[in-house]
């Protein structure tokens, strides 16, 4: 990783350190989407099954996956693999159970009373990678908060072949029905149904540059479904004092760049040494991790900046806001204060970013490319709809008439008056 010194460069400079990996061409991008799509609406499994050959090299029958299937995949997890996963669901489960919020119920005047309620999505469709990295912590992060919200109908889809560890936290997690189907074609399937797949009200989980491009596509397109939020590659900001750990840094940093190789991570630091200390552990942590290739590449277009202060850092990564944050600094929650655009934020050296990614409770799905200054971590809230209810007495109408009318009129909006005074007079009895 390159060190920068933020001072010493121009405002220009300094916008462009804090620039996201280019994504690639966009256009054709676009396109290869685009025809993935239309030909899962024009053909169906018959298109899933041809894509599934061509991209995956498998020759599937049936697209979803037997319950005998399930049960024999089941019996290869090991046991402390199950009771690690075990521990995660409980602790995602209290974490996301205690986002339950009661209906809202508010007489605004005598006679005008309004509501605010939620209604969990009728069909939800998730979505775990596959690839060099299968994520059955996606599956706990998207089918937990569905299971609780009480959606009726929860389906998965994760390229062929899936592997056993998604099939058993699948089950476990109460998905109803599981496709052997990846990339944009399983987004299509999902937003717009086939033959085999149920089309759905809204699609969660993470994926590479053709999913995102693809829920990107179906969410703007009449008839296709709504999406948890826009993603882009991995990325991890840490912001440390002359009292953090070097090696503990290192080590997340490292953590995401392991990613791929369009992953970012960045260290602001106001002390010099600890830049020197963070580059030599990278060096030698490096040589040890399986993923080795894709985290140096990674690293290429990382940083460390060097800040005058702790301020300037907590400045920068406001304007960054990075979809992990982790502050390592001597009184983290007085950096907490300030902060405003992070997806996800880690206090103190006892909290590395892999916690928040399988164990600790918080939802690993998470906007990234800068979209944290408006969107959200994934959350109970997410899996359902809101919306309002209002009920007038005819008193409470008449009082109201007094602003309605009037703004009605102002407006040029004379049929919204009359629906008002109407009533009042009667005369639509």
């Amino acid at each position: 990783m390159r060190t920068f010194t933020w001072s010493a460069m121009t405002e220009q400079e300094q916008q462009r350190q804090l620039e996201r990996p280019a994504l690639e061409d966009g256009a054709m991008l676009h396109t290869q989407v685009n025809n993935i799509i239309e030909q899962v609406i024009a053909t169906g499994d018959v298109a899933l099954k041809e894509y599934g050959q061509r991209f995956d090299q498998i020759t599937l029958d049936e697209l979803a996956v037997s319950d005998i299937q399930i049960e024999l995949a089941c019996k290869n997890i090991k046991p402390e693999l199950k009771q690690a996963i075990n521990l995660a669901k409980s602790n995602i489960e209290k974490f996301h159970s205690a986002q339950q919020q009661d209906d809202l119920c508010v007489e605004t005047s005598k006679g005008v009373t309004c509501e605010l309620r939620s209604q969990a999505l009728r069909r939800v469709g998730l979505y775990a990678p596959g690839g060099t990295a299968p994520l059955p912590s996606t599956v706990l992060m998207t089918a937990i908060p569905a299971q609780i919200a009480g959606c009726q109908h929860i389906i998965l889809c994760s390229p062929p072949p899936i592997s056993d560890v998604i099939l058993y936290t699948a089950k476990l997690c109460g998905v109803d029905a599981i496709y052997q189907v990846g990339g944009a074609q399983a987004i299509a399937a999902m937003a717009f149904g086939t033959e085999s797949v149920l089309s759905v009200d809204k699609i969660f989980g993470p994926g590479n540059k053709y999913v995102t491009e693809a829920k990107k596509q179906v969410s703007n397109t009449v008839g296709g479904a709504g999406i948890d939020m826009p993603a882009g590659p991995s990325e991890v900001l840490v912001i440390a004092d002359e009292t953090a750990n070097a090696a503990f840094i290192a080590a997340d940093l490292l953590s995401q760049a392991e990613h791929g190789v369009d992953s970012q991570t960045l260290l602001l630091t106001n002390s010099s040494q600890l830049a020197q200390a963070v580059t030599q552990q990278l060096a030698i942590q490096l040589e040890q991790l399986s993923r080795a290739d894709i985290a140096r590449a990674a690293l290429e277009h990382s940083k460390i900046i060097l800040c005058q202060d702790i301020k300037q850092a907590i400045e920068i990564s406001n304007t960054y806001a990075p979809e992990h944050l982790i502050i390592q600094t001597v009184a983290p929650r007085e950096v907490l204060a300030n902060i405003f655009a992070a997806g996800s934020v880690f206090l103190g050296q006892w909290s590395p970013e892999s916690a928040g990614d399988y164990a600790s409770g918080t939802n690993h799905v998470l906007p990234t490319y800068g979209m944290c200054s408006s969107y959200s971590s994934l959350s109970l809230a997410d899996f359902s709809r809101r919306f309002t209810v209002q009920e007038l007495t005819y008193d409470g109408l008449a009082d109201l008439a007094n602003a309605i009318v009037p703004l009605a009129m102002a407006e040029g909006l004379d049929a919204h008056a009359k629906a008002v005074t109407i009533r009042l007079n009667k005369t639509g009895e």
